[in-house]
């Protein structure tokens, strides 16, 4: 019982904390706007890019990385400094991608933004950072590529999310990493749906521009 109680709260720690709208709260502070009334409607860094300029996405984006990297470190924390087994060694790897997933759920259904938020690409980066730093560089590698060649942050995105699968497979991942990679390259590949959209229309914005229906 005490380690479903201690693994429940694991879990919910790491939704609050990727519940935190770093996003909302740069443009509340700096602008004093809702940024989910603007652009794409999005609280990540990428609508932040657009709405406020190149510094605040930085920072923005490096918030949202270090939720993802903290939700999972907390797991590892736990199995460091208990001197019993508070939680199940053979728990470890399945509470990791419970903490991942359950981080990025809040990070894209924040319970603070009456579950909105952002699409999650930070946040997964930085889940992946810290349990698995090849893979997170190996799928950052595939997003900056096919950043640099199209210049569409939701294709790189969406690149990225098809990379960490087959880099979990190539690099024989556990199975709780592996099964973390699908559920989350599939959950962020739906969060982009609009803009899978726009990208076969032709009217997903580059790096720079507005979307169109801004523009109108």
């Amino acid at each position: 019982m005490t380690k479903i109680i201690v693994s429940g709260i694991i879990v919910i720690a790491a939704y609050l904390l990727g519940s935190i709208p770093t996003g909302y709260l740069a443009g509340k502070y700096f602008k004093g706007i809702d940024i989910r009334e603007y652009g794409s409607g999005s609280t990540g860094a990428t609508n932040v890019l657009r709405t406020l300029g190149k510094g605040i996405a930085i920072a923005v984006l490096l918030i949202d990385l270090l939720k993802g990297a903290i939700a999972v470190a907390l797991v590892n924390l736990i199995y460091t400094v208990s001197s019993t087994e508070i939680v199940s060694i053979s728990w470890q790897p399945w509470l990791i991608i419970a903490a991942g997933l359950a981080a990025l759920l809040g990070h894209s259904k924040s319970i603070f933004l009456n579950f909105t938020g952002g699409k999650s690409v930070a946040t997964s980066l930085g889940v992946l950072l810290v349990m698995n730093p090849l893979v997170a560089l190996g799928t950052l590698g595939s997003f900056l590529i096919v950043l640099a060649l199209s210049r569409i942050v939701s294709l790189s995105s969406i690149s990225g999310a098809i990379a960490v699968n087959l880099l979990m497979i190539f690099l024989k991942q556990p199975v709780p990493y592996i099964l973390f990679a699908a559920l989350a390259g599939i959950y962020v590949i739906v969060r982009h749906r609009s803009n899978i959209s726009r990208i076969l229309a032709g009217t997903e914005p580059k790096i720079g521009q507005k979307l169109q229906q801004e523009e109108t």
